[in-house]
This record gives structure tokens, C-alpha cells and sequence, in this order.
């Protein structure tokens, strides 16, 4: 019966701490990522692919997806 209940309460604490876990690998990506992009070189180098346009050519799609979600 002990065994049961404990089972039970670190498995919520389990889960929060995972959670935990998660957001902060997510953060750490996104820190990550913003460092890197900070840099003059890469920077330089993405305008020469043309990335910055992808964001434009995405945007109608999105924007459709949003709206047929409120609907």
C-alpha cells in the first residue's frame, strides 16, 4: 500500500521536474543559437543564402494555417 502511494507522488513530481528539464534545454538552444547568429561572419554568410527571405515566403502559410484554427 506504501509502495502505491509513493509511487504515485514522485511520479507528479517526476513529471515537473521534466518538464523542468525541457525548458530548460530549450532555453539553452535558443541562447545557443542566438550567439551564434550574433556573429558578423554568419550573419554575412546567411544574407548571402537568402534566408532571410524564407520567413517572407513562409508568412502567407502561416497566416492561412491561423485562420482556418479559428475557424
Amino acid at each position: 500500500m506504501s509502495m502505491e502511494l509513493e509511487g504515485s507522488t514522485t511520479n507528479g513530481v517526476g513529471t515537473d521536474k521534466e518538464i523542468l528539464y525541457m525548458l530548460g534545454g530549450v532555453a539553452m538552444i535558443v541562447f545557443g543559437a542566438g550567439l551564434i547568429l550574433s556573429n558578423p561572419f554568419i550573419r554575412r554568410y546567411m544574407s548571402q543564402i537568402g534566408i532571410g527571405n524564407l520567413a517572407q515566403v513562409a508568412m502567407p502559410d502561416v497566416q492561412r494555417y491561423l485562420k482556418m484554427r479559428a475557424m
